[in-house]
Formats: structure tokens, sequence, C-alpha cells
């Protein structure tokens, strides 16, 4: 491998990172693949299988035309990773669900670390003016975004598969029931708690027309009070004498 300034040691450098998870996730997706018993996830890992494959060779090629090595010791650690991995993964879980929901989870993080290794390339060759880099870790980082989601929708649906396979129906339905009659007795108590207040409320709107009504007749009685005790008054005050004709 010929000298390399510092910009393209560091470009390689990240590029043999990527294409040493590249040949790790080849070994690990065939062995993903042969357990798999779902066709539209079946299906998908081979596609993702051969754009892992293409990958790989589009990373090499470009650490050639830096300068690098066509092997480098990434690579190498990669595949015998995945190897010591390959007979563990096909005795993970109890059930045939269980062992591909593990499987997808597995694919999940290895797909993140991807995106992230690609998105750190991506952004290191546009600080330094690698345009031709820069494009091809963009490219990459899309297709394993797409997987990703589809790895996200599978994890859904497997473990739903799991908990078919694995838990009783009985006891699926037992916590599900409950909920409804915990929310109608939490329901009830606001209802009988407005009653409850309401009631004082219309007894007060009750006691307003009585007291009012209380307080004209007692008007009234005041008022006819004062007029019988001012005829009285005027019955009982005797008549003025008329005045005496002056002495002639």
């Amino acid at each position: 491998m010929a000298d390399l300034n510092e910009r393209d040691a560091k470009l390689v450098q990240y590029l043999s990172e990527a294409f040493g998870k590249e040949r790790e996730l080849e070994t690990a997706l065939e062995a993903h693949i042969a357990m798999t018993t779902k066709a539209p996830y079946k299906k998908r890992l081979k596609q993702h299988l051969k754009e892992t494959k293409s990958h790989a060779k589009l990373i090499q090629r470009r650490i050639k035309q830096l300068g690098g090595g066509t092997q480098t010791a990434q690579s190498v650690v990669g595949k015998v990773t995945a190897a010591a991995k390959g007979p563990l993964q096909a005795i993970r879980g109890s059930g045939e669900q269980e062992k591909m929901l593990k499987n997808a989870k597995t694919e999940y993080f290895n797909e993140h670390e991807e995106i992230a290794t690609y998105l750190a390339i991506e952004t290191l060759a546009t600080k330094v003016g690698d345009k031709e880099t820069a494009r091809l870790a963009k490219g990459i980082r899309r297709e394993e975004e797409r997987m990703a989601k589809f790895l996200e929708g599978q994890i859904k649906s497997l473990t739903g598969a799991v908990v078919s396979e694995e838990v009783p129906s009985a006891q699926r339905k037992a916590n599900s029931a409950a909920k409804p009659k915990a929310a109608k007795r939490k329901a009830a108590k606001p209802k009988a708690a407005r009653s409850a207040k309401a009631k004082p409320a219309k007894a007060k709107a009750k006691a307003k027309p009585k007291a009012a009504k209380a307080k004209t007749a007692k008007r009234k009685a005041t008022g006819a009070s004062k007029r019988s005790t001012a005829k009285s008054a005027a019955k009982a005050k005797p008549a003025r004498k008329p005045a005496r004709a002056g002495r002639g």
C-alpha cells in the first residue's frame, strides 16, 4: 500500500471499517436466511444479502482507488466474528417465531450501526472535499435505512406471532377484559360526584325564590301596617274648632 496523506488515510480507515462490517453481515445473513420460514421476510433477507455483497465490492473498489490495500484487517476480523456467532444464532429462542424475532432484532441493531458508519463516512468525505466517497456512502446509507424500516415492521409482526404461539388465549383475554370494568368504575365516580355537587346548587336555586317571596310579603305587610296606623291616627285626631268671630 502506497504512503497516504492524512486525508486519504482517514478515508481509507473509515471505509475499511465499513468493509469489515459488510463482510461480517454476509455470513450472518446467510445463517438467518437458513433459519427463516416466513416467506416475505426470507425474500427480503435474500435481497439484502445481494445488497450487502454489492456494498462490500463498492467499498473495496473505493479503498483501492484511494491507494489502500484490497484486503484489510477489518475484513478478516468481520468474517471471523460472524463465523463464531453463527452456531449461537441457530439455538436462540424457545420457538420458531422467537428465533426469527431475535434474528430480526440483531439485524435491526446491525443496520443502525451501518447507518451510523456510512453517515460518518459521508460527513467526513464532504468535509475533506471527496465528493465521490460522499456520494457512495449516501447511496449505501439509504439502502440500509430502507432495510431498517422493513425490520421494524417485522419485529412488531414477529412479536405478535410469539404471543400467539406461546401465550394461551385465555391469559391474553383476562387482562383485556378486566380493563374495561375498571374504566367503567372510574367513569362512574365523577358522575356521582357531579350529581352530589349539583344537589346543593339546585337547593340554593329553589331557596332563592322562596326568600324573595318572603321579603316581598314582609314589605307588603310592613306597608299595610303603616297605612293602617296612619288611618287610625287620622280618625283619633279631634277636629279643630272654628275660630270665634271678633267682638263688635
